[in-house]
């Protein structure tokens, strides 16, 4: 009888088709980037129909704020895989930023205009003079080695609560968003599910072409099934007397994109008007692209192990931080309501097709740019319900969580000060927020309630955000807890990426990260 050995560390991950320099056929290329594209529409089209219709825009400023989304996502996508991290990841609207939004929408100072459009550009142009500045941080932390300095703080054992809470923390635009509309939520994805976890297992074809098949595709072909369903139920009549909420939520002719969308046009700097700035929404901006650092750090962690790519030096990461300040600028010129992160549903695609390759999410980037400009077609895939969308972050999102949970087997799960760390850290970036947004509903404001606004919202953004609470507590405890004891070095599994710690200890780095054209040579920092 065999004798039973743990399973071996693997720095980068076995299993994958296509690495981060390897590239698909393509015509395969182009399909799993049409994914891409497809996936990272949810959060696209959810945001701006969160904020614009309170910023006093109706249908056809919703679509022209999404066409603009989606026109600067392209090229944020293009910036960071060619110049930032070089990892295949989507660089889209982040969350974190709907608060900071919502904070200028409601000011005081925009009540004072009746006209609905006129209120919509001024508050518009307020969002904008506060993405400019607030950019302004990662740019300096990214470009100056800042955010190097602070990403060395993080191991692989402080690194697991920060990775397993950028999936994790989404929870609420999982299953809650699913259940909008149960009828088409649920089909998606058992469907997807079954097409992708299932078929393959039981259905072995030679050279797995057709189990290959269906996983890489199974996003596309389901969204295809239940979309169609969905169509068939709205033209039966299945929701004419059903509540709003519930026809928005069901029926696919409830948008207003497609009607609201205009066949050809090109965003631009400044199309709502020339930007105003307000110190406070410039601060409570700021931590919002604080939070979004964090966050796209560990979903940069997480994009470069399903890339089949080793550990991202902190170097790396901190030019990548760069560059998402400078897609936070773009956001500001062109006007997007919103601040950029890297998608974290995109990164779970990574892991549900085995496809880690730069240039499929490069193709989806130009997917993002044609179907901009051309709004019209844009608006058709826009306007898939979001029930759809909330089914596939069920999986996508809980892939992003056990890419942080993978990190696991660098660290000793026999010492009790690293189960300490990670429960504590995990328990307190989920309970932590939860308190925050529940003291929200109950009393109408946050629990840091002083006389300064813009204080009380900086407050809330920060501790609203499960990633960035897990990793402010994950890396004070590894930092102060038995720091000094000869075998913390081990039990937080520092010594398996002491080599990754600076670019050039390893020679993979210069494989997987250096810039193009020759231009390492002139950065020799990274």
């Amino acid at each position: 009888m065999a004798a039973l050995v743990p399973h071996p560390v693997k720095e980068q991950l076995p299993g994958v088709d296509f690495c981060v320099n390897s590239n698909p056929a393509w015509p395969a290329a182009i399909i799993v980037g049409f994914q891409h594209y497809i996936v990272m529409l949810g959060t696209t089209v959810l945001i701006p129909s969160i904020i614009v219709p309170l910023m006093g825009g109706g249908n056809r400023e919703k679509a022209e704020v999404i066409q603009t989304l989606l026109f600067v996502a392209g090229i944020n996508t293009l910036l960071q895989t060619w110049f930032g991290t070089r990892l295949p990841v989507v660089i889209g609207a982040s969350y974190a930023f709907v608060f900071p939004a919502l904070f200028v929408v409601l000011s005081n100072r925009y009540s004072t205009y009746i006209d609905p459009h006129d209120r919509f550009r001024r508050s518009m142009r307020g969002i904008q003079g506060a993405l400019l500045i607030a950019s302004v941080l990662p740019i300096l932390a990214g470009f100056f080695g800042v955010w190097r300095i602070l990403v060395r703080l993080l191991c692989p054992l402080s690194s697991v609560p920060l990775i397993t809470l950028v999936g994790l923390g989404l929870y609420a635009h999982g299953f809650p968003q699913l259940a909008q509309c149960v009828e088409i939520g649920l089909p998606e994805l058992i469907i997807l599910i079954i097409l992708s976890q299932y078929i393959p297992q039981y259905i072995k074809t030679k050279g797995g072409i057709f189990e290959r098949f269906f996983e890489r595709y199974a996003v596309l072909i389901s969204i295809a099934i239940v979309w169609a369903y969905a169509a068939l139920l709205t033209a039966a009549g299945a929701y004419k007397n059903r509540p709003p909420n519930t026809q928005f939520s069901c029926r696919v002719d409830r948008a207003g994109l497609i009607g609201g969308a205009p066949w050809i046009r090109f965003p631009y700097p400044w199309q709502w008007g020339a930007p105003t700035v307000n110190a406070g929404e410039v601060f409570v901006m700021a931590a919002a692209a604080f939070v979004a650092l964090i966050e796209s750090t560990g979903a940069f962690k997480a994009a470069a192990r399903y890339g089949s790519a080793t550990p991202i030096p902190p170097s790396v990461i901190s030019r990548g931080a760069g560059w998402l300040g400078i897609a936070i600028l773009l956001d500001g010129f062109f006007g997007t309501v919103s601040g950029s992160t890297v998608s974290v549903e995109n990164v779970g695609l990574l892991a549900l097709t085995r496809v880690g390759s730069r240039r499929v999410v490069q193709i989806s980037a130009v997917f993002m740019i044609f179907f901009s400009i051309f709004g019209k077609f844009g608006a058709v895939l826009a306007s898939i319900p979001l029930p759809i969308f909330g089914a596939l972050y069920c999986i996508l999102f809980g892939y992003v969580s056990s890419a942080g949970l993978g990190l696991l087997q660098y660290c000793n799960l026999n010492s009790f000060r690293t189960m300490f760390i990670i429960g504590f850290s995990l328990f307190m970036g989920l309970s932590v927020p939860q308190y925050f947004n529940g003291y929200v509903v109950t009393s109408g404001h946050g629990p840091v309630h002083t006389r300064s606004s813009w204080f009380n919202e900086i407050m809330q953004v920060i501790f609203t955000s499960p990633a960035t609470v897990a990793a402010i507590v994950g890396v004070f405890l590894d930092s102060t807890i038995a720091r000094r004891h000869s075998l913390t070095r081990v039990d937080s599994g520092r010594h398996w990426w002491e080599k990754f710690r600076y670019f050039d200890k390893d020679p993979r780095s210069e494989e997987f990260y250096a810039l193009p054209w020759g231009l390492s040579r002139h950065f020799p920092s990274v």
